[in-house]
Order: C-alpha cells, then sequence, then structure tokens
C-alpha cells in the first residue's frame, strides 16, 4: 500500500465541534480518520443507510470514553478519490442517534454534493 492520504475536507462546524471533545477522543478520531484518509476501515464504524433517498455512503467512526459514560460519533464520506468528507460530529448519551443530528448530517451531505457538482 502506498501512503498517499485522501485530504480531509470539513462540512459546516464539524472541525470545531471535533476540536471541543476531550483530548483522548480528539486523538482516537484523528486516529480512525487517518485509517480512513488511507483507505482502510476505521476500527469501530457503521454504514448509516436510512438517512433519506438519495443520501449514501455516510459512515459513522464510533468511539467511547474509556470509562465508558461518553459516547462520540464522526460522521462522513469517502466514496470519493479527491477527499474524506467529514459531515458532522456530535457527542450523545445512549446508542441512538436523535433526528436533530441526523438532519444536520443529511443536510452537510447535501451542501457536499452541490459543493461538488460545482467542480
Amino acid at each position: 500500500m502506498d501512503d498517499v492520504r485522501k485530504p480531509i475536507k470539513w462540512m459546516g462546524g464539524s472541525k470545531a465541534v471535533l476540536a471541543s471533545f476531550p483530548k483522548a477522543v480528539i486523538q482516537e478520531a484523528g486516529y480512525q480518520l487517518d485509517r480512513v484518509q488511507l483507505g482502510l476501515q476505521p476500527d469501530d464504524f457503521k454504514p448509516m443507510k436510512q438517512l433519506g433517498k438519495g443520501i449514501r455512503g455516510i459512515e459513522e467512526v464510533r468511539i467511547q470514553d474509556a470509562d465508558g459514560s461518553g459516547i462520540y460519533r464522526v460522521m462522513y464520506v469517502a466514496r470519493f478519490e479527491d477527499a474524506v468528507y467529514v459531515l458532522h460530529c456530535f457527542s450523545k448519551k445512549t446508542q441512538k442517534t436523535t433526528q436533530r443530528d441526523k438532519d444536520i448530517t443529511v443536510k452537510r451531505y447535501k451542501a457536499m454534493v452541490e459543493e461538488r457538482s460545482q467542480k
């Protein structure tokens, strides 16, 4: 494998939100995103399939605090050759993803599609 990394394109406020997470979570997210940039799968991820018609290719990196008290997610799209698009980062208290977080992810996905269509 050659060591070619896709650049990350941060959509909306995803980078600022990630930067607000605990240091250990930021480091783990960085490691997992590095794997994605290299074309590898994150250690713990899940495809997001039920976000709406025409919404495809979104996956989430799943991160948990060392003590298990916090749950963190990084939603991204890596199917394009030019970049990994980080759509949304958030924390939650349960395994269920809120409708608000799904809506933000879909909104940024649509913005990504629009941005890519203007290239």
